[in-house]
């Protein structure tokens, strides 16, 4: 929801980023590498119970995640780069996940649930961009939901940073991945028939 209704808001910054980063002579595919390397960092700030680092290479991570995508559209996005994107956005949720379940295992029931969730919420999302003739800004028809990344990395924060209520915090983020996945699963009715 964020992402799609709040995205004019900060992509001007985004685009200086993504001008300069281009002006360095740094690629789309590059900027989603280091993303990658800096999102997986989370989950092993988790488990080194070091809640401020792992938010802010999360977040940093997130940001360089959409400098990336205006980045491949200023210059020839690439089908190898929208795997990687978005591959490599699956790995660093898992990475946030894995970090909570070994660092609370009390919780790992709870963060099993949220990774099937996310599975599920993925599977449709994909299987509708690939099946849809819908045309996108991005490389693919992208369906908007009640949680898009940014909702997702708002839970995961809260997740990390009020981990005495974990539990709760990892269902809540069931519960709306849930209702994103009635979302788009209606959605998908209405454009797949």
């Amino acid at each position: 929801m964020l992402d799609t209704h709040a995205r004019k808001h900060v992509q001007p910054v985004v685009e200086k980023t993504a001008d300069a980063l281009l002006k360095m002579g740094f690629t789309a595919d590059s900027v989603t590498k280091i993303a990658f390397v800096i999102g997986m960092s989370s989950g092993l700030f988790i488990y080194l119970d070091q809640p401020f680092w792992a938010v802010v290479v999360l977040w940093l991570s997130g940001y360089l995640d959409v400098v990336d995508g205006t980045m491949a559209r200023k210059t020839k996005p690439s089908s190898w780069g929208t795997l990687l994107d978005i591959s490599f956005d699956r790995l660093v949720e898992i990475s946030v996940i894995l970090g909570l379940a070994f660092r609370f295992p009390e919780s790992m029931w709870a963060l099993l649930l949220l990774s099937v969730s996310i599975i599920v919420a993925m599977t449709v999302f994909l299987t509708v961009g690939a099946l849809s003739d819908k045309e996108g800004m991005k490389s693919f028809y992208y369906q908007a939901g009640l949680a898009e990344r940014t909702e997702g990395f708002i839970l995961f924060t809260l997740m990390i940073v009020f981990s005495t209520y974990l539990t709760a915090i990892t269902l809540v983020f069931c519960a709306v991945q849930l209702v994103t996945i009635c979302q788009r699963m209606a959605e998908a009715r209405r454009i797949l028939k």
